[in-house]
């Protein structure tokens, strides 16, 4: 089978996809009697990557597969396509997130330990409802509770392909008394570390987790 042939399938295939793709799903696109040729969808994928240079977009892999996404560096002005749509986080979801992700797993009574203060369920809910954190255990003490942990969504969300991607505590502001955990802008919102990906058509900001209100009466709660 042509190459050529393969690449722009391979494109077409990742532009039309709401999600990232692995390159096991895009040689799912050919049968047996098509002949893929060894190798052919990692040349495609090379291929695509080094055409996009210099481009307003890119191919990168996340943790869920390949995506195309705004460059980096035209990403302030696509992303006025947005700024009214734009997800603002507190700091109280930022840390709770932040140490779920570098201290995972964990449970909401260490995160409580760690912050000082009681952490709301609806923290909790939401983080979950994004599917950016996920019960993946039980810690064996009295009680049993929940150990939480990130998932393949989180990452994706943040341009990462595993954790070990995560930036260096060193290099990020720091949250009160906690260790510098994820990027923020000025005005306390998340800085997300990967640009948006090209064809959501601003998804990722319309979910709005403005629990700011309920954070001064909620954080106090008893567990």
């Amino acid at each position: 089978m042509d190459q050529n042939l393969i690449t722009r399938i391979v494109e077409a295939a990742l532009l039309a996809s709401s999600q990232p793709m692995k390159p096991a799903q895009l040689a799912a696109l050919f049968t047996e009697e098509e002949a893929l040729p060894a190798g052919a969808i990692s040349q495609a994928i090379e291929t695509l990557q080094a055409a996009c240079a210099g481009r307003g977009v890119e191919l990168v892999e996340v943790a869920s597969g390949f995506r195309y996404q705004v460059a980096a560096d035209v990403h302030p002005w696509v992303a006025r396509m947005w700024t009214e749509r734009q997800t603002r986080y507190t700091r109280a979801t930022l840390e709770t997130l932040a140490l779920i992700a570098y201290r995972q797993p964990i449970t909401r009574g260490e995160i409580e330990q760690v912050r000082g203060v009681s952490v709301s369920s609806n923290i909790i809910k939401s983080l979950e409802e994004r599917e950016w954190i996920r019960v993946i255990g039980h810690r064996d003490v009295p009680g049993k509770p929940a150990l939480f942990g990130t998932t393949k969504a989180f990452l994706d969300y943040f341009g990462l392909r595993s954790l070990d991607e995560l930036p260096p505590l060193s290099e990020l502001k720091e949250i009160g008394e906690l260790e510098p955990q994820l990027a923020f802008d000025d005005e306390g919102g998340l800085s997300p570390l990967g640009p948006r990906p090209a064809t959501d058509g601003g998804a990722q900001g319309t979910d709005a987790m403005d629990d700011d209100a309920e954070t001064a009466s909620s954080e106090q709660e008893p567990q």
